[in-house]
């Protein structure tokens, strides 16, 4: 069974699957189309982290993120004019990305078919064009403005002056190539030779501190690790270490386990418990959450049940309160698919640029949109996340897996860029909490508070609204629907797979 958040990438998926494909080729098929025809979503100029659970066998993580290059320091960036917060459209936003070394690694670890098949449809649909579906055409008419501010982003996604609409045909030839090189020599394709020098040639072009040694070094910057964990409800939750949020998620989920958030709970006092853990989590995630080799908490100390109770105790069931540390020192866009195949191996993929369309820069030569994962740096010297040389940002990016009585029997991922790891516990919840579906726990509405307001979507009734703005939240309607997820988990008294996809997206999960 595979579920991803376009019906393209599902079917791309499910014929390798078919053709005898294990989930990591699945995954990595449905992964170069998305690309295609998910272009503001993700792309090979972006970031990956995976899980993966062999049958039988402990779970692997591969960290596909990115790091600034060498050159880049929170002096340099000062001295060059910018403060506060790095912009999304500035080159300094854009580290060397970590997709295809993620993606080459991962194939030759555990792939079993060749690239070039692997990527049959992606280069398909990139040379000859894909229609555009309704939840992406929704997205791409929002971004038009920021796309027409950068002439090469307007040239490739704004055909004819507009955004397409739903059914237009879209093409991306050059994005075909890049991926055609990729299937023949594998990631140095992309991050030596002609394709690294034109990236590099742009970024400076821009202003950034790139050079063809940072890209050389990124070939191989993908790399595994071992997974972090905590319990939920009698499932063990895994994650990805930082510099993923994966942590956030975690911490998030012991918090909740301190409160019942079961069917007969008030509507109200779910969201409002929800709100309130994820205030504290997020304050605590913004100040310690870094690249692994430049945090100053450890991350057992993070997860210890204790950290857990003691911020659990600062939440008032009926008033909203400011977050605090956790040790109290006084003190401020994605794509998910998921894969089990007939073995009964389970991975969960996260592929991404960050905000919509990336940082909107395009290399008009290669085609290659980049990302603007760098914007999480800070511009602070002495925290953990400041921007430095070769570091990785903090990544908002996080695939889940579920795992009972130590046999892994679950792969679930919610897209969103910051909602993720509020997402994953809202998810969880949900399933294990209320007991609902697989299907029903991704449609249920979703509520996220954070920069100071409790974003709501529609489907919560006026009276919960009044209830948590009587309790001091500022409650807003969302404008958008909050994220997307899908979700596969593997029934073992009845030897089947359960999987949905959110409504809020495109996608579908298929399965044989």
């Amino acid at each position: 069974m595979i579920a991803t958040s376009h019906p393209l990438a599902t079917a791309a998926g499910l014929e390798i699957l078919s053709a005898g494909g294990n989930a990591v080729d699945a995954a990595i098929a449905a992964v170069a189309t998305q690309c295609v025809v998910e272009p503001h979503m993700t792309g090979i100029g972006g970031d990956c982290f995976v899980l993966y659970a062999p049958k039988g066998k402990p779970t692997v993580a591969l960290n596909g993120s990115g790091r600034a290059p060498a050159a880049a320091s929170v002096a340099k960036l000062k001295a060059l004019g910018l403060d506060g917060e790095i912009p999304r459209t500035s080159p300094h936003a854009i580290t060397v990305p970590g997709a295809v070394s993620a993606w080459t690694k991962l194939h030759g670890a555990y792939g079993t078919l060749p690239l070039d098949r692997l990527f049959a449809r992606a280069i398909d649909y990139a040379e000859n064009g894909y229609p555009v579906t309704p939840r992406v055409a929704f997205d791409w008419a929002d971004d038009a403005a920021v796309l027409a501010q950068d002439p090469g982003a307007a040239a490739f996604f704004l055909p004819g002056g507009r955004a397409p609409r739903a059914g237009d045909r879209h093409a991306q030839p050059l994005l075909g190539q890049r991926l055609r090189e990729i299937a023949a020599n594998g990631a140095a394709a992309f991050y030596e030779g002609a394709t690294a020098a034109s990236l590099v040639t742009y970024l400076k072009g821009l202003g950034g501190l790139h050079t063809e040694e940072d890209f050389a070094e990124g070939r191989d910057a993908a790399f595994f690790t071992t997974p972090i964990s905590a319990d939920y409800r009698g499932y063990t939750v895994e994650e990805c270490p930082p510099n993923g949020q994966g942590l956030a998620a975690l911490m998030l989920m012991g918090i909740l386990s301190a409160f019942d958030l079961g069917p007969d709970v008030p509507l109200a006092d779910r969201v409002h418990i929800h709100a309130e853990a994820t205030k504290l989590v997020y304050h605590n995630r913004n100040a310690l959450l870094a690249d692994p080799a430049a945090m100053t908490v450890a991350v057992q100390d993070l997860l210890a049940p204790e950290t857990a109770r003691r911020l659990a105790a600062h939440i008032d069931p009926k008033r909203a309160r400011p977050p605090v540390m956790w040790d109290e020192p006084e003190h401020k866009d994605t794509v998910y698919l998921c894969v089990v195949d007939r073995d009964g191996n389970m991975i969960s993929f996260i592929n991404s640029i960050f905000h919509s369309f990336g940082s909107t820069r395009i290399d008009p030569a290669t085609g290659v949109m980049l990302h603007s994962r760098g914007n999480s740096f800070r511009l602070i010297e002495g925290h953990p996340n400041a921007i430095g040389p070769r570091k990785r940002p903090m990544h908002t990016i996080i695939p889940g897996l579920l795992r009972k009585d130590g046999t892994a029997c679950g792969v679930f991922g919610v897209m969103g860029g910051q909602y993720q790891a509020a997402g994953h516990a809202g998810l969880l919840s949900g399933l294990f909490d209320r007991g609902l579906d697989p299907q029903a726990a991704l449609d249920a509405p979703r509520s996220f508070a954070f920069n100071g307001t409790l974003e709501m979507e529609a489907g919560y009734p006026d009276a919960v609204l009044e209830d948590l703005t009587d309790r001091g939240h500022a409650v807003v309607r969302a404008v958008e629907p909050l994220g997307g997820g899908q979700l596969i988990l593997a029934d073992a008294e009845r030897g089947c797979l359960v999987a949905g996809s959110d409504i809020r997206k495109d996608g579908c999960a298929l399965g044989f």
